[in-house]
């Protein structure tokens, strides 16, 4: 895997809102925010995509989500969130280093547009 920035950004060689960092994960505010609450939660560890997932990551991906528990409730949202992994190009994932999304502060839709057509 490339080096992507958001390797860069766990290394602190470009700025970024750094809202958590352990050994395992680092979590920062969305340069481009789809909602009024918008992080990032990242493993340390480069992993191109969901699909490159091994048993030896468990331990980071399950501290996404707890990060997430607490940066939401940091964040005030107690009328809830969304949590979103993109994968790939038809997932539309953009960095490849996987990431979640942690979005909130307003009614957030239905999940999919509806698809117009065949």
């Amino acid at each position: 895997m490339s080096d992507t920035i958001f390797a860069k950004i766990i290394r602190k060689e470009i700025p970024a809102d750094i809202l958590y960092q352990d050994d395992l994960v680092t979590a920062f505010r969305d340069i481009n925010p789809q909602a009024p609450s918008h992080i990032l939660i990242v493993p340390n560890k480069p992993i191109a995509t969901a699909a490159d997932v091994t048993e030896e990551d468990e331990a980071a991906l399950g501290r996404l989500f707890t990060v997430a528990r607490k940066l939401a409730e940091a964040d005030g949202l107690d009328q809830g969130y969304r949590l979103i992994v993109n994968c790939k190009e038809h997932g539309h994932q953009e960095v490849f280093h996987l990431h979640m999304h942690l979005l909130g502060g307003r009614p957030l839709g239905p999940m999919l547009a509806s698809s117009q057509g065949g």
